[in-house]
């Protein structure tokens, strides 16, 4: 396949980790497990595709919600799983951020993005946005209140700046995994214009070849951002980010 329209920026929303353990009559948090690992194996087919942003739904503000074991387990995995990745982040050039409300989280596991941050705050290949703790509305009401505590009229620019990924242009593709046809308070306001992509394949099971399905579907797309086909005649190719 050759990457000539790949998107700048990929969101995914990854799911179907429980639903992926249940089929083999694993516990939930081993199909989490197989989660990581397919998320390392998307970051490096990102990079070498040419994307140069992931941003990832790891945990959102309603997954507290979940049984209590399910969720000491995720925290377990996800400061374990830091500090086991992060040496082979940075040696691979991906730069790691950590987006949503920290307030509520434990000490062992804001150590461990901190210190996952700072080592991998230099790296300019990938840039890895793991979105935790994280709701599309949690993220305009926070934007909105940091507006109106710098005195600004709340209007869209402002708004724009205080995102939590305003580090990053908006996504240009979203993929859901796992069959389901929402984004349950994922990047609201930044898909404004998105493209979606859903699957049925489980996020576990996603590999190199979804991800190519995922990219040739954008490419095969016109992204008129609100113009007509006419308009976009003559203009810059919006679909890779130029």
């Amino acid at each position: 396949m050759a990457y000539d329209h790949v998107p700048h920026h990929i969101a995914i929303v990854m799911d179907g980790n429980g639903r992926w353990a249940n089929k083999r009559f694993l516990p939930r948090i081993a199909g989490h497990r197989q989660g990581v690992e397919s998320l390392k194996r998307c970051a490096k087919a990102c990079d070498a595709r040419g994307i140069r942003v992931l941003t990832v739904f790891a945990f959102s503000s309603e997954n507290w919600k979940r049984p209590t074991e399910e969720v000491s387990g995720l925290m377990d995995l996800f400061a374990m799983a830091l500090t086991r990745e992060v040496k082979q982040l940075q040696a691979d050039g991906v730069q790691l951020r950590f987006v949503g409300d920290r307030r509520s989280l434990s000490p062992r596991v804001l150590r461990s993005m901190e210190e996952g941050e700072s080592a991998t705050a230099h790296n300019t290949r990938l840039t890895l946005n793991a979105c935790f703790n994280y709701g599309g509305r949690w993220d305009i009401a926070q934007a909105a209140q940091k507006v109106l505590d710098q005195g600004l009229p709340i209007i869209e620019t402002h708004l724009n700046r205080a995102m939590s990924l305003a580090h990053v242009p908006d996504p240009d593709l979203v993929i859901r995994t796992g069959g389901e046809h929402r984004l349950s308070n994922f990047l609201l306001w930044q898909a404004a214009y998105s493209e979606f992509f859903f699957t049925d394949v489980l996020w576990p099971d996603f590999d190199e070849a979804a991800l190519d399905l995922a990219i040739d579907s954008f490419a095969q797309r016109e992204r008129r951002f609100g113009m007509t086909s006419d308009q976009l005649d003559g203009e810059p190719n919006l679909a890779d980010g130029t």
